[in-house]
């Protein structure tokens, strides 16, 4: 039976993958920086590890997967999130029987960097958005300014990772969105120097697309895709009600020719955005790990988890139908995220509603909340098979709650 560490047990898509690879028979641990996480509590989890925060020290964290590496005696390591990952591929040197399936760390940090991956994607003929890059907080902002004069404000600043692994602990960076030059100077100035080389680029209105994919040596094996149909915030943030929809011709054509120049070997998702003016899409990023909603893909008939260790094990290049199980009829539903969807609807006020005219009025909002289960739709983390996750997070949100309404 191979011995397997998952990290980042905090994490929804953890604990996908654990239930994924506990009920293929693997022997499931996981470690995370918090002392009771939610993948800990699933019944295919045989051990939980307390490990350090990479954002605080990076070092120690290598020192804690090593030394669990060896003597739990782990065989395969699979990093959950960009900060563990630009920490755990460092163990490659140190522990080369060590299978950790993402592809070559090279090629993981070179896709990680999203101004050489938009130099790439324009190479290939893969739309991107105008953009202006800040090499470092030296430089002379008034190229920005011009730019964002141009394609108008608000603009977006993405660093050039969005996390940064110094000797001493790992960097994370997250995108911006500036109102006004005074405000893209302020936030330019605000980053640390490690977020340099910043890319302003203008703002694509539209709706967010995305392909979600397993490749070996650049070829597309398996792909998958859905459609976001809540969010939290309302206005655009982490997703908490999806659907398994067919996956565009055009996001599968772009992602192929960038997952073959890059022969990506793992999962991988790649996001877009379509102009809603001119239907066009433009390359976001790239997330080299499993991602958040990943449970859908498992229910709609994807197991992506099962399918990568069977590549990398097996290194079989053997596909299978892209098209889910059901596509359009499989939803997954976070249902504390679904919560705070709806609070935040609840209480938004009518300047805010002003800003923000998209948002459906709390009484629509109560009743889609309230609406029975319908055909197709799963709750992400209850499993009447695995309870105990669900029961943890509706504590610890609980928690949260009464922190947030008491007193003081």
């Amino acid at each position: 039976m191979r011995r397997i560490l998952v990290t980042d047990a905090e994490q929804r898509s953890t604990l996908a993958v654990v239930r994924s690879l506990g009920r293929a028979g693997f022997h499931v641990e996981v470690c995370s920086t918090l002392e009771a996480p939610l993948a800990g509590a699933s019944r295919f989890t045989r051990a939980v590890h307390r490990v350090s925060d990479p954002v605080g020290d990076s070092r120690a964290l290598v020192g804690d997967l090593t030394r669990l590496v060896d003597e739990q005696t782990i065989e395969i390591l699979i990093p959950m999130t960009d900060a563990t990952a630009a920490v755990a591929l460092q163990l490659r040197q140190q522990r080369p029987d060590l299978l950790i399936p993402f592809p070559a760390s090279e090629v993981w940090h070179e896709v990680s960097n999203k101004r050489r991956l938009f130099e790439v994607a324009e190479g290939l003929g893969i739309p991107v958005p105008r953009q202006h890059v800040v090499e470092s907080k030296r430089a002379d902002f008034s190229p920005a300014f011009d730019l964002a004069r141009d394609v108008g404000f608000p603009v977006i600043l993405k660093p050039h990772r969005s996390a940064v692994a110094t000797p001493a602990r790992v960097l994370k960076l997250g995108v911006e969105v500036a109102a006004d030059r005074e405000d893209l100077e302020r936030r330019l100035r605000g980053y640390a120097e490690e977020a340099f080389p910043i890319l302003i680029q203008e703002r694509i209105q539209g709706p967010g697309l995305g392909g979600f994919f397993l490749a070996m040596d650049g070829e597309i094996l398996h792909g998958f895709a859905h459609q976001r149909l809540r969010e939290k915030p309302p206005t655009g943030g982490v997703s908490v009600l999806r659907k398994s929809v067919p996956l565009r011709d055009d996001v599968r054509r772009h992602s192929e020719a960038l997952l073959d120049h890059f022969q990506w070997s793992g999962v991988a998702m790649v996001e877009f955005k379509e102009d809603a003016a001119t239907g066009e899409i433009y390359l976001m990023e790239i997330n080299g790990r499993f991602w958040g909603s990943l449970q859908l893909a498992i229910d709609a008939g994807v197991d992506f988890p099962r399918l990568l260790l069977a590549t990398f094990l097996n290194r079989s290049s053997s596909t299978e139908a892209d098209g889910p199980v059901g596509v359009g009829t499989v939803q997954s539903r976070w249902l504390w995220g679904d919560v705070d969807h709806l609070l935040w609807i609840l209480r938004a006020d009518g300047r805010y509603r002003e800003d923000h005219p998209e948002l459906p009025g709390r009484l629509r909002a109560l009743g889609r909340f309230l609406l029975p289960w319908r055909p197709g739709r799963r709750l992400e983390v209850l499993r009447l098979s695995d309870p105990r996750p669900f029961f943890r997070e509706s504590r610890q949100w609980l928690a949260h709650a009464l922190r947030r309404t008491g007193p003081g």
